[in-house]
């Protein structure tokens, strides 16, 4: 009994013809230049991560986001940014400003993560939230601490500089 169905190959070998047809675009897309606000920024670190933040009504953690987060230092102003992106949609998920008074400690339990205090913006007011940050390993933990410790002392001593600065100045006009 012969089969009168076309064999798998004879049938694939039909769509490799060249018909000779030209298809020309619809749209002609430019190239667009995309600005991500971090043109000024120097990264001092960027690691992958996972960003969770404290639900004082529920009383458990929340997932932020997933992705990779940066200390970014203004090349003008040498203030510090805390930035985390999402790694699909490249949203922002954390944005905070590194000052001198904030604490980053490793989280009770897990060598993994570390926490702290910073306000927050994402909920449309303005509230001090809890964040928890985990990262894949212990060492990348440990060098994101040791860097924020140090970039937040380094902010201290910058603020005192400009704070000692700007009262010299003042002390002159008033002479």
């Amino acid at each position: 009994m012969a089969s009168t169905e076309p064999k798998y190959e004879e049938a694939a070998g039909a769509d490799d013809e060249d018909t000779g047809a030209q298809v020309a675009p619809i749209f002609q897309l430019e190239e667009v230049a995309v600005s991500t606000g971090e043109e000024n920024e120097n990264p001092i670190i960027d690691l992958k991560a996972n960003l969770y933040r404290f639900d004082k009504d529920g009383n458990r953690w929340k997932e932020r986001g997933a992705g990779t987060v940066k200390l970014l230092k203004h090349k003008e102003t040498g203030k510090v940014l805390r930035v985390m992106r999402q790694s699909k949609t490249l949203k922002i998920c954390a944005n905070h400003l590194v000052l001198p008074t904030m604490m980053v400690q490793e989280h009770a339990g897990n060598e993994k993560s570390c926490v702290w205090h910073a306000p927050d913006f994402a909920d449309g007011e303005l509230k001090d939230e809890l964040f928890c940050i985990r990262f894949a390993s212990m060492e990348n933990c440990k060098s994101f601490m040791e860097i924020f410790q140090e970039v937040a002392e380094s902010q201290k001593k910058e603020e005192n500089e400009d704070g000692s600065t700007a009262a010299a100045g003042l002390l002159e006009k008033l002479c």
